[in-house]
């Protein structure tokens, strides 16, 4: 499944407070692994509340490639049946990856360590994305790769017929590099080590541990992880419930912080250490943000966040916070547009190769919208307003989290915000549109007439 070829201009105005209760789509991040790691089972896997995005059926339709049966029933539970570690059939077809960087750099580290080649492809966002970072490691097990100049798709990969235990340290804070290396070492004869300096999202060892794998995570004494799982074991299947996606939750949860007179809860988010970066970052700037009724499913913590509008002053948020929210940034760009003073981010450097240059895709948002910010190599400083804000026009450069979070602009700014594109919104949260409707928000299509 590829990205839509049309584009769909949308447009967002300031109206009524927003208030009620919602629930937005399950984790990405757990989505991908459920279906990859199900795959990797032997039996039946079972999932519930699967973000049913493009991104995660993306990796549904590669799993299919791979040789998995993976089916839907009409109340949304997913099911995987797996044949076990090394099962991996060569796909017959080239897989599009679409949007998804996760999934496809989760893949490649996947399929590397099988004795199949393989064809990735993915959207014209997606192949300009570098994908070194996972080949390298791969390339140290064995595999053999074929890409475009810079390591880009579209790619080839041949794994060997048995491939070589590695131990790698993480050149940079990466969870996707990371989560490849170990998902390599699943079907590698011996250790696979991964050290990361910093630790970064730890979905993919708490699931390895919830199948079975023997998985093993030791702090190394300065701060960072070191992570061993031994390869070639058997993965058990699992019932997995997966909880509301923390990135996702972030937009309606700025919207009602800058929109007047908000009251807004968003149920059942998960509250992993390593995704509540902004939820700190926003307690910090002043938000009235209470997290209540929090428990565990699947060895994840999640919990209800209420939400209120709030007068929130600027502050410095640390590069070391930056693993832990990676892809708010954007959001919290436009929650700092409505904060007294400045609002300083360091440590985003990974911005400037997501979807997007991510990075100079905010600033020039938020320049288009009368918005006052200097950006850095690495960092992006934000001004709250000093006057009326709003009436431009965002060049979204195919990146969902710069369309959402300019369309939360607009629910607050003193004129219309109009995004290039909401068609790419669909790639992560696909009821986004209809969310913020509900909650009473003004979002609609350009051209429709205002609500």
């Amino acid at each position: 499944m590829s990205h839509p070829t049309s584009v769909a201009p949308m447009v967002a105005r300031s109206g009524s407070a927003l208030k009620g209760r919602v629930t937005v789509p399950g984790d990405k991040s757990i989505s991908h692994r459920s279906l990859m790691l199900g795959a990797l089972a032997v039996g039946r896997t079972t999932v519930t509340g699967l973000l049913e995005s493009e991104d995660v059926l993306n990796t549904a339709a590669a799993m299919r490639a791979f040789g998995a049966r993976i089916d839907r029933n009409p109340l949304g539970v997913w099911t995987v049946d797996g044949a076990g570690l090394g099962s991996l059939v060569e796909p017959e077809t080239v897989i599009d990856y679409g949007n998804a960087g996760t999934g496809v750099r989760l893949a490649l580290g996947l399929a590397g360590t099988h004795p199949i080649a393989t064809t990735f492809t993915g959207d014209a966002s997606l192949s300009r994305r570098p994908m070194g970072r996972v080949l390298e490691p791969l390339r140290q097990m064995g595999a053999r790769i074929i890409a475009r100049s810079g390591d880009r798709l579209p790619l080839s990969v041949r794994g060997p017929g048995t491939a070589a235990p590695i131990t790698y340290r993480v050149p940079v804070p990466s969870a996707q590099v990371k989560s490849a290396v170990l998902l390599a070492g699943l079907n590698a004869p011996g250790q696979t080590t991964v050290i990361e300096p910093i630790p970064t999202r730890d979905h993919t060892e708490r699931m390895l541990l919830g199948f079975g794998a023997a998985i093993s995570v030791e702090a190394d004494g300065s701060g960072g992880r070191i992570i061993t799982v031994t390869g070639q074991g058997e993965l058990q299947p699992q019932d997995i419930t997966v909880p509301a996606d923390p990135s996702s939750a972030a937009f309606p949860i700025v919207a009602a912080l800058i929109t007047p007179g908000s009251d807004v809860t968003v149920a059942d988010v998960l509250l992993n250490e390593h995704r509540t970066g902004l939820l700190t970052t926003l307690q910090e700037m002043g938000a009235d943000l209470v997290i209540d009724n929090i428990r565990e499913t699947g060895g994840e913590k999640l919990g209800d966040i209420r939400v209120r509008h709030s007068a929130l002053k600027g502050i410095t948020v640390p590069a070391e916070r930056a693993p832990s929210m990676i892809d708010e940034y954007p959001v919290l760009a436009v929650a700092a547009a409505f904060a007294e003073g400045a609002t300083t981010m360091l440590g985003l450097e990974e911005l400037r190769v997501k979807e997007s240059d991510r990075l100079a895709a905010v600033a020039a948002g938020l320049r288009a919208n009368r918005i006052e910010c200097e950006e850095g190599e690495t960092s992006l400083v934000v001004h709250g307003r000093r006057g009326a804000i709003g009436g431009g026009t965002v060049a979204t450069h195919l990146d969902h989290r710069i369309a959402m979070s300019f369309l939360v602009l607009g629910l607050a700014a003193d004129a219309p915000v109009t995004v290039d594109d909401g068609a790419v919104i669909a790639t992560s949260f696909p009821t986004f549109q209809q969310l913020i409707r509900e909650l009473g928000g003004d979002l609609s299509p350009a051209g429709e007439k205002a609500a």
